[in-house]
């Protein structure tokens, strides 16, 4: 009886979320605010922007009638603490705009808020190899972690239909590997999540006709990095399962950050110099872009449910897998360029 009732909670929370966001739509919405193209944009009209409202309005009565059916460790307690105030600060930043430090200010706080739970990188881990930082380091690795999962979210939410696949993916494959682990808290809270971003799915898939906005960005970007530091916190997987989970996103950010401190540009101006980007301007389109990037995702999804319990050996040849893969990915985008500017 206890599983019906979370998964007709799940269903509900898929249910609410496209509901919420199509009210959204409509002008006479208080949480109808436009989007307007900037140098960062690859739509060219208006377009709302408040579909993370939803999302986070639906999570947070689902994650409430879950609680009917299942006990939520103290854990779930201060996510969603974090998680609400976020939004809000996210919220006001859509409708206002605020500065960039009281942005990171929320971002961190966050941060802090895991850690005052005792979900932080207490170790880091690859095959074979174990490592405990200091407190003081780890605290700071911590932070640095929340917040840069936070931001790339934010970053990657850029193209029709892209930050809510990730997010369906993302946090289904996380809520796989909690019934593996045996764990039907961090399992359930998962696929909550996922059904949240599948009901926004439903009117934000190319053509898009309402985005999620910095709300469900940032809302999105720190539930991934609490679900990573939460699994590892319980032995489900280790750290750098959940980062290859997320990989689609970690990279093509984290790489074009560092290309655009090569180059010297600006990091706090707009650009559209991702990978995703790139290949919509090189006339792959939204579309067929998107399409690509979910098989990404899938694949790396797969991949990382299945190397949890492998030999160290084949784990170590999935990682191998992965670094070449992206490599591939990014002489591909190059060759597309290349192909759009010859002609």
């Amino acid at each position: 009886m206890d599983n019906l009732w979370l998964v007709l909670a799940c269903l509900s929370t898929f249910a609410l979320s496209a509901w919420l966001t199509h009210r959204f739509l409509d002008p006479k919405s208080v949480f109808h605010v436009l989007d307007h193209p900037n140098e960062r944009s690859l739509h060219r009209s208006p377009v709302p922007r408040t579909g993370g409202v939803a999302i986070l309005a639906a999570l947070l009565l689902g994650g409430l009638a879950s609680a009917m059916a299942l006990s939520w460790p103290r854990e779930v307690g201060w996510i969603a603490l974090g998680t609400l105030a976020l939004g809000l600060v996210s919220l006001a930043d859509d409708r206002f705009g605020l500065a960039v430090r009281y942005r990171l200010l929320a971002h961190l706080l966050a941060g802090v808020l895991l850690l005052a739970v005792g979900l932080g990188v207490d170790r880091l881990e690859l095959p074979g190899w174990d490592w405990v930082p200091p407190r003081s380091l780890a605290w700071v690795l911590s932070l640095l972690f929340v917040a840069w999962m936070i931001n790339l979210y934010n970053f990657m939410d850029g193209m029709d239909g892209l930050a809510a696949g990730m997010a369906l993916i993302g946090f289904g494959a996380l809520g796989v590997l909690g019934w593996q682990g045996g764990d039907p808290a961090f399992a359930w809270g998962c696929l909550l999540i996922a059904c949240a971003a599948g009901g926004f799915l439903r009117w934000n898939a190319p053509p898009a006709r309402i985005f999620m906005g910095d709300v469900g960005s940032s809302v999105l970007g720190f539930l991934a990095a609490a679900a990573a530091l939460w699994g590892s916190e319980r032995g489900l997987f280790p750290l750098w399962v959940a980062v290859l989970i997320f990989s689609p996103f970690v990279v093509d950010a984290t790489w074009t950050l560092l290309l655009r401190l090569h180059r010297g540009e600006r990091l706090w101006e707009a650009h559209r110099s991702h990978h995703y980007q790139r290949l919509v301007q090189a006339g792959w389109g939204q579309r067929k872009t998107l399409l690509g990037a979910l098989a990404l995702m899938l694949a790396a999804a797969f991949t990382a449910v299945r190397a949890v319990g492998l030999p160290e050996p084949e784990q170590w040849f999935l990682i191998g897998a992965w670094v070449g893969l992206y490599g591939l990915v990014g002489w591909k985008v190059r060759q597309a360029e290349c192909s759009a500017e010859a002609r």
